[in-house]
């Protein structure tokens, strides 16, 4: 008796232990899988960038490049003009993702603490600014900043509105406001982030003299810091890569996304320029390679997401805290 319950015993550690192995073994494949599904079109565009063009079209080059080079960097950031447009986008948008974190922070815990007439209702104007797309609404932004005016105060003294299409002006306002990109959902976050805080803390502080805008400062700002670093990487990624706001206000200043959705005509120009005359002088211009020409769009890509990559290599700690406080108060 005692042997088969023994055997019994062995039996079904070894079936448990056996399930156990196979289920690793399909949870890593199937995390390899997704995994390679994601970073595949990325580890293209890598190898592609550091291609030479006789590798672009060799058969026999798949992944790994036969003839390494960097040209393909150097074409793409002159055409591109990096880094002063590195600079001057990183400024603007540092500037926008401050401004629409306050601002969006300062909606988001007057929702969650305060009681007002007409809260839902406002509430639901928010979640319409999650829902409705912004190309819905260019129209009036449009005709809202070319004749900008307030209560006609600005026209009844100067005798005519405010033009603030392609001013950076118009772009931070938005922001300022709480009417920036993806707005809505970052007030969205942070109330209900607010709304999991005990108000036990904001009654003690009150007890202890804190009017209301110390008790906003010193107690809920600093414990919602890894939410409001959340919301400030979640609004600069998503503006950096934005060309709808960047074309209605940001057209005349040298914006990462705008230069590369431009990168494909102003590479067909530079080969234009560097093959102005054929071998028989007789001055015809020619079309670039179709697979060099999305060689170097690529490169381009990959020259504007670096800093994004680095940003979040930077921040991913307060990033992770954010997203598993959010997991854990909503």
């Amino acid at each position: 008796m005692n042997d088969k319950t023994a055997t019994l015993h062995t039996k079904h550690f070894f079936n448990n232990n056996v399930k156990d192995v196979v289920y690793k073994i399909a949870r890593a494949i199937l995390l390899f899988g997704l995994c390679f599904l994601i970073l595949q079109p990325l580890l293209d565009k890598i190898s592609v960038s550091f291609m030479a063009q006789q590798d672009l079209y060799d058969a026999t080059v798949i992944s790994i490049p036969r003839n390494l080079t960097t040209l393909n960097y150097q074409i793409a950031s002159d055409l591109m003009v990096y880094w002063p447009s590195l600079f001057q986008t990183a400024v603007i948008l540092v500037i926008s993702a401050v401004l629409q974190t306050f601002s969006c922070t300062l909606a988001a815990y007057g929702f969650a603490r305060y009681k007002f007439p007409g809260r839902n209702l406002l509430f639901f104007c928010v979640l319409l600014i999650i829902i409705v797309p912004p190309q819905t609404i260019m129209s009036s932004l449009y005709l809202n900043f070319r004749f900008f005016d307030i209560f006609g105060i600005v026209k009844l003294f100067t005798g005519h509105t405010i033009n603030m299409l392609e001013s950076v002006a118009g772009f931070w306002l938005l922001s300022a406001t709480g009417m920036g990109l993806k707005s809505g959902l970052y007030i969205f976050m942070l109330r209900q982030y607010f709304r999991g805080v005990p108000k036990e803390l904001e009654e003690a502080a009150y007890v202890d003299g804190c009017g209301r805008f110390h008790t906003f400062i010193r107690i809920m700002l600093p414990d919602a810091a890894p939410m409001l670093t959340s919301c400030f990487l979640f609004s600069f990624v998503w503006q950096w890569t934005d060309t709808i706001f960047t074309y209605l206000f940001l057209n005349s200043y040298r914006m990462l996304s705008t230069i590369l959705g431009n990168l494909s005509t102003s590479f067909r120009q530079y080969w234009a320029s560097i093959n102005a005359l054929t071998s028989d002088g007789s001055g015809a211009v020619g079309m670039p390679p179709i697979g060099y020409s999305d060689a170097i769009v690529s490169t381009g890509m990959l020259m504007c997401l670096a800093p994004l990559i680095l940003i979040y290599l930077v921040a991913q700690r307060a990033f992770v805290e954010s997203l598993s406080q959010t997991g854990i108060k909503m």
